[in-house]
């Protein structure tokens, strides 16, 4: 008779420097999600754990901090643009991962067809208009999930920009 195999517990490690150390060597894509808030004003950030969830519905999501300034308004908007970010966009990607300040300043947008929120004009690989379907708290984020109203692909050439081991690596081609 065989015996049932060993299965080993895994205890939590507990240190977040060696946890966000191990995770680093695992590439995240780079996105900037924008949307506009119901006084008109228009909120962005940098994000780096982007995926899609369903073919059908259609649904992407993300996870933005609890810290996030910019997610509270982008929520309330109920409706927000991925931008997909290209390589060599890093000075786009710094410039929406800051706190505060005119984060669209020099930045050329356009209106997403259904949402209204800024499609980033220059550079991106793809976009993708979306509504707020349902957040979720998890540790010290959200699960934002987006049900996917438009989607386009701006420029199939590019690569798309992705982040490991703190910096942004070129992809081959």
């Amino acid at each position: 008779m065989r015996s049932a195999p060993q299965t080993r517990r895994v205890v939590p490690h507990g240190d977040p420097a060696a946890f966000r150390h191990v995770l680093s060597h695992v590439p995240t894509s780079v996105v900037v999600v924008t949307g506009v808030d119901a006084d008109g004003a228009r909120a962005g950030m940098v994000i780096g754990s982007f995926t899609s969830i369903s073919l059908t519905p259609q649904l992407v999501g993300f996870y933005p901090t609890h810290a996030s300034t910019s997610w509270p308004a982008i929520r309330g908007a109920g409706r927000f643009v991925v931008n997909v970010l290209a390589q060599g966009q890093d000075g786009i990607a710094r410039q929406f991962s800051r706190k505060g300040g005119d984060k669209f300043d020099g930045v050329e947008t356009h209106p997403a067809p259904h949402s209204g929120a800024p499609i980033l004009r220059e550079g991106i690989v793809a976009w993708i208009d979306c509504e707020l379907d349902r957040e979720i708290e998890l540790g010290d984020h959200f699960l934002a999930v987006g049900r996917v109203l438009d989607l386009d692909v701006v420029s199939g050439d590019d690569h798309p920009m992705v982040f490991s081991r703190g910096t942004y690596p070129l992809l081959g081609g």
